[in-house]
């Protein structure tokens, strides 16, 4: 009877041992498919509470020692396995630390030291932490409130309002655009980063627009102008600044982000923030990303029409890169190198025009990350990503110009 325990305990062991390496291959290897891409999303950003449950597994000294059971083979290969799998999950940690190295030294050079607000918590003394790995990272009281920003035949357009419980004078806007190919996603997507920036005297006005079918381009920018021009009604009702706007863009909001903060020339627009975005839209369509992952050129030819070849006016005027100007205003890019929906050269195809330009810019690469990697507000994208943003949002929101 102890024989065929020791059978199931060893069996139990290999197949866990197997699962945590099949789960570190998932983290750091390109996904194939979008259900894959989901579950590296989890595994890359949140994957190092899977290594501290699975160390047991390494910690035996029953393989190490040699076993007395008669399955010495079976227990040192479930306990490599598993030491290999914690190693592939514990590697975009390490990732972050490394990028956290030279962050700060790179932001300062581009954007200057920042300027905290009167109410700001003290600055985070580092992109990323363990404790903050652990226990999360604060944010602070905020309230939040629904407005109706336009109305449209077919629905009225919303905005989320969050805004810190105390404030002192006149306080700078965020604007956040979801992702979503155009078509999905939502202002309630990713509110964490939205209640972290109101706690520390930012108004945030988390934005709805219109989606695909029904709304190509440019109904999306068209929705951020009137976003806009609504929030500068709000300005002695809320205490907003409204000369003093940063766009924060996810994914397709990241384009449409670029785009409105690129073209529409206002001095108001004083930077703009893109997570992972598609800007290279001709590219792009030359060169899709995995089907398994998402048709790119479909969504694309929904968005814009039709291909560049027809519709090569309307690739034109949404490929944020061909209004790049000196009076651009500064950008930073967020942009993971797993990134199987939109690749990096998006972000480098604008960073190279914005260069030409003499535009202050960093490109904030994230070797581990895939797209959406900051969807875990605590994991490292998250952190690393956080602390760019907040750094970026104090120097050319709060510095006088």
């Amino acid at each position: 009877m102890a024989h065929a325990v020791d059978r199931i305990v060893v069996a139990l062991r290999l197949a866990a041992g197997l699962g945590i390496a099949a789960a570190g291959l998932v983290a750091v290897l390109p996904h194939p498919t979008a259900g894959l891409w989901m579950a590296s999303i989890v595994l890359s950003e949140g994957g190092y509470w899977l290594a501290l449950l699975a160390s047991p597994l390494v910690v035996d000294l029953r393989a190490w020692r040699g076993s007395e059971d008669g399955h010495p083979a079976p227990r040192i290969l479930a306990a490599t396995a598993a030491l290999a799998g914690i190693v592939l999950l514990l590697s975009p940690v390490a990732g972050a630390y490394a990028v956290a190295r030279t962050l700060p030294d790179l932001l300062e050079a581009r954007f200057g030291t920042p300027v905290r607000g009167p109410l700001a918590e003290p600055p985070r003394p580092a992109p990323v932490s363990l404790p903050a790995l652990l226990a999360g990272v604060s944010s602070g009281e905020v309230v939040a409130e629904e407005h109706v920003y336009a109305v449209r035949e077919e629905d009225d357009l919303r905005l989320d309002l969050y805004r810190p419980v105390r404030a002192e004078g006149a306080l700078p806007v965020v604007v956040m655009i979801h992702g979503g190919g155009w078509s999905t996603g939502d202002k309630r997507d990713f509110p964490a980063l939205n209640d972290y920036l109101a706690a520390r005297g930012y108004v945030v006005a988390a934005i709805g627009y219109r989606l695909l079918p029904d709304a190509r381009f440019p109904a999306a920018q068209d929705d951020v102008a009137e976003a806009i021009r609504y929030l500068g009604s709000l300005a002695e009702t809320y205490n907003l600044d409204p000369d003093r706007i940063a766009l924060v863009g996810r994914s397709a909001g990241g384009q449409i982000a670029l785009l409105a903060g690129y073209a529409a020339g206002s001095p108001a627009i004083r930077g703009v923030v893109s997570f992972y975005a598609p800007t290279a839209l001709r590219w792009g369509y030359a060169n899709p990303a995995k089907p398994g992952v998402i048709d790119s050129s479909a969504v694309l030819d929904a968005y814009l029409g039709g291909p560049p070849a027809t519709h090569g006016s309307q690739y034109d005027a949404a490929e944020p890169a061909r209004f790049v100007s000196a009076s651009t205003p500064p950008t930073v890019f967020i942009q993971g190198l797993r990134d199987e929906h939109v690749s990096p050269f998006h972000a480098e195809f604008v960073s190279a025009r914005l260069l030409e330009a003499g535009v202050p810019h960093a490109l904030v690469r994230l070797p581990w990350a895939t797209h959406g990697c900051d969807y875990l507000f605590r994991g490292p994208c998250g952190q690393v990503s956080t602390f760019a943003v907040e750094w970026f949002l104090d120097a050319v929101l709060r510095r006088e110009q």
